[in-house]
């Protein structure tokens, strides 16, 4: 049976508006301090579009490791990234808002676009503090988390939950970090960047992306 998803204060919805494309988490008061931490898995990246991998992984991670909620949390300014376009900050929120539809225990977080500067996983789990957070993130990029902004102290800080990745090895990843949390699903060999590339060449990236992310980039002509 489906587990039933309960939010805890601290990760509660708010009301939905028209057009609205996101979840944000909620300030905890003074008062929260006495009750159990949210266990938030935090799902980091351009979002470049979302598309059907990172919402398996972040399905299978819910459910494998007891989590709360998971917050989708695009990038702003990927400083890692600045050799290559991004799409706006606005396309991407809206493009991972519309790809978690329907999930009550999915949400969007836009911190990371709204905060000025490069973007930095350290400074995301500063505002998180009182959360017991788990970063799910795949095997090609959990390898490069030393390289990261102060990332020997991202290691310390969180649980690293670790979708396998073509091209990548167990060993290479649990060779940076301790206590590596392996989500057990297939190896999708999809990314934003083979997905961008279909679509420029005329190819149909249909069924590899949410319908309403399709959607949105159609009407967008995006990648094109």
């Amino acid at each position: 049976m489906p587990r039933t998803s309960i939010r805890r204060p601290g990760c509660s919805a708010r009301p939905r508006q028209p057009g609205s494309l996101s979840f944000l988490p909620e300030r905890r008061s003074a008062s929260a301090d006495i009750l159990p931490p949210v266990r938030r898995g935090i799902f980091g990246g351009t979002f470049d579009p979302i598309h059907i991998a990172h919402l398996a992984a972040a399905e299978a991670a819910y459910h494998a490791l007891d989590l709360d909620v998971v917050s989708f949390v695009p990038t702003g300014s990927p400083w890692q990234k600045a050799d290559r376009d991004v799409s706006s900050a606005a396309h991407r929120l809206a493009m991972t808002g519309l790809g978690i539809g329907g999930v009550d225990y999915f949400t969007v977080d836009d911190r990371e676009i709204v905060r000025e500067g490069p973007t930095y996983t350290i400074d995301t789990l500063d505002e998180l503090a009182d959360d017991e957070v788990t970063l799910i993130l795949g095997a090609d990029s959990a390898v490069g988390i030393p390289t990261w902004h102060r990332g020997p102290e991202v290691l310390q800080r969180v649980r690293l939950a670790v979708v396998p990745r073509p091209g990548t090895s167990r060993d290479e990843v649990e060779a940076i970090a301790d206590g590596v949390h392996w989500i057990a699903m297939p190896e999708l060999d999809i990314s934003g960047r083979r997905l961008r590339a279909m679509r420029a060449s005329g190819l149909s990236i249909r069924f590899l992306v949410p319908d309403a992310v399709l959607d949105y980039i159609d009407r967008h002509d995006l990648y094109v």
